[in-house]
């Protein structure tokens, strides 16, 4: 049974890690893909031609979804190219981890613009298209950081934290147009970004898991099929926790 069959479905950040992993489970199910990349064209290319094995439409677009006017162009293409939208995944992230003390206004700055702003502007850009067929999905990637926090990533906390305030305003200013916001708050996810974490603090972390083991992207990629697909059609304004119980 495919969950999303003729669905448009646009990812923010999805060349590689989750955004990717999300994208390929979502071909599995019949939707289309439109993607954006920052600067990994490479690896975004790949990832098209893969979707489009799967069978279905897929599309990379270089885009930076921190800035509003190239969001309004991005969702604008992607209607003419895709001709419709039905679901947005705001995954675009990055991470300028320091202590407070040493954290400069730069690297606070631009983890809020690219993490937090990004995610105001592509639902505002979707925004329109959603209100006028009166059905839709917005799927928010926050983390388990902007719900209890975390030492030595403040910025990075307070992004995914706003993200949250976000998801539940919105939920209740569409909710009527049945419009539904969620978020996903990951834990820790084995990606390539992981990979180069050494050994031993990999299986500290594991150790603190209550299910011993890191997450995949293609566990959060199923929340997120869950959270796009009808099966949550009752089911708006939550944040759905992906951490093999760390926060439990």
């Amino acid at each position: 049974m495919k969950l999303l069959e003729g669905k448009n479905v646009i990812i923010t950040g999805a060349s590689r890690g989750i955004g990717s992993g999300i994208a390929k489970v979502f071909a599995e199910h019949g939707a289309n893909i439109a993607f954006t990349y920052s600067s990994s064209e490479g690896p975004a290319l790949e990832l098209q031609e893969e979707l489009i094995k799967k069978g279905a439409r897929a599309k990379a677009y270089k885009s930076n979804a921190a800035s509003f006017e190239a969001s309004e162009q991005l969702v604008a293409q992607v209607l003419e190219d895709f001709g419709g939208i039905d679901v947005l995944i705001n995954n675009a992230g990055i991470t300028k981890d320091n202590l407070l003390m040493r954290m400069g206004e730069a690297d606070f700055d631009t983890v809020i613009e690219i993490n937090l702003k990004s995610v105001f502007n592509m639902t505002k850009a979707v925004q329109r298209t959603l209100l006028k067929q009166r059905n839709g999905a917005i799927i928010n990637m926050s983390s388990v950081v902007g719900v209890k926090g975390n030492a030595g990533q403040a910025n990075y906390a307070a992004s995914k934290a706003g993200m949250i305030g976000f998801t539940k305003s919105v939920a209740l200013e569409l909710g009527s147009r049945n419009i539904r916001c969620n978020a996903i708050a990951p834990g820790f996810i084995e990606t390539e970004m992981t990979d180069k974490l050494d050994d031993k603090v990999v299986q500290g972390w594991r150790d603190g898991i209550p299910l011993k083991r890191g997450g995949s992207p293609e566990d959060v990629a199923n929340a997120c099929l869950f959270l796009a697909s009808d099966l949550s059609a009752y089911v708006t304004g939550q944040v759905l926790n992906v951490d093999g119980g760390m926060l439990t």
